[in-house]
């Protein structure tokens, strides 16, 4: 049997759908396992995943209509026999490429936006489910190819090269961090559509690492992030001018998340560190609620501090649903509504955080 995976939303979408692949992996154990990839950072995570036969991966949007259906056609010719819509894929074009490729039995979800259309371009659904996290929805599609949902939970996966720990201790050793609570930040979030409108502003951390510094002493803070990062990075370092602030200047996603494994606490918005974070099993999580946070994408089966949004109350699918659209509201209510995310607030839940972390070392 080969099956293809198609998870070509976002980074931590591709991380979200590893719980995926092993339970296919588990029922059948000589299956071809392919997985299909939009950016090179979802490919970048599954690299020595035992699981993955072959990572397929395009940027779709760069490379224009014809060239990317050459690639699919390119990835059709392997000739599949089922391809899997991954949780959540809500766009109409995410079933159409499964429908290029052409696998005779293709699974997906049925979204607010299913048409008539969608019969013709996936042939086996079931309805989303808001109320349940991302992982259990695709676990879900697993009968309609005749296998069945694991009876248990079953964690995000990566899988660190021996050159990618040796990294992450490196850093730790050459800044004499051993010994001190390492809390991680990272300030990012997603940048297609409008996503970029639920980070909380810079100048909020600033005032809140700047806090955390002066008040913990046995505190190093470490800032993460990207290209995408870079610029707000850069503000948050030329402020605060301190040896307890410390960039990550990690060259891949799992170089950076095998440094995250090592760090007491971390702290951001809904985004694909927070999963990160949770895989590795950060012991102190702080979220910082945006419009698109919902049930489906909390961190999974882990334990976090949920920094409330006031004016979110409540009403998050109201802002963001699974239907291919941008965040709703407005740019200039979106700014006001993660302005509304106090310093205070934040920094509350970080000190009740370090202080767990401190009672949980006996400190």
């Amino acid at each position: 049997m080969k099956i293809l995976v198609i998870s070509i939303a976002g980074i931590g979408d591709t991380l979200l759908a590893t719980p995926l692949i092993r339970s296919l992996r588990e029922q059948r154990p000589n299956a071809t396992i392919d997985v299909l990839v939009r950016w090179p950072g979802a490919r970048d995570l599954l690299q020595g995943n035992p699981h993955v036969n072959q990572v397929h991966q395009k940027e779709f949007v760069g490379a224009g209509v014809l060239q990317s259906l050459r690639f699919l056609s390119t990835v059709g010719k392997a000739g599949y026999d089922v391809s899997i819509n991954t949780y959540p894929l809500g766009k109409r074009e995410y079933r159409f490429v499964a429908r290029w490729i052409g696998a005779p039995l293709r699974l997906s979800h049925r979204y607010e936006n299913y048409s008539v259309m969608d019969r013709l371009l996936v042939n086996r659904m079931i309805d989303q489910d808001y109320s349940i996290h991302c992982i259990d929805n695709s676990l879900r599609l697993l009968p309609l190819m005749g296998l069945r949902e694991p009876e248990a939970p079953i964690d995000c996966e990566l899988f660190f090269s021996s050159e990618e720990k040796d990294w992450a201790n490196r850093f730790v050793l050459t800044r004499n961090l051993a010994g001190r609570i390492l809390f991680a930040v990272q300030v990012g979030s997603g940048k297609t559509k409008n996503l970029m409108l639920k980070r909380w502003p810079v100048e909020n951390y600033i005032t809140v690492i700047q806090q955390v510094i002066a008040q913990n002493p046995d505190v190093s803070v470490l800032l993460f992030g990207g290209p995408e990062e870079k610029e707000d990075n850069e503000r948050i370092l030329a402020k605060i001018e301190n040896p307890a602030l410390l960039p990550v200047p990690s060259r891949t996603m799992k170089e950076a998340a095998a440094l995250l494994k090592q760090c007491h606490g971390f702290l951001s918005v809904d985004n694909v560190f927070m999963h990160l974070a949770a895989t590795v099993k950060v012991p102190e999580q702080i979220v910082i609620e945006s419009p698109t946070f919902n049930k489906t994408i909390e961190p999974y089966h882990r334990p976090f501090r949920l920094v409330r949004n006031p004016m979110v109350a409540g009403r998050n699918l109201e802002y963001y649903r699974y239907d291919g659209r941008d965040i709703q509201g407005g740019t200039e209510h979106l700014i006001e509504c993660m302005r509304s995310i106090t310093p205070d607030s934040v920094l509350d839940q970080v000190s009740q955080a370090i202080a767990a972390i401190r009672k949980k070392s006996g400190g």
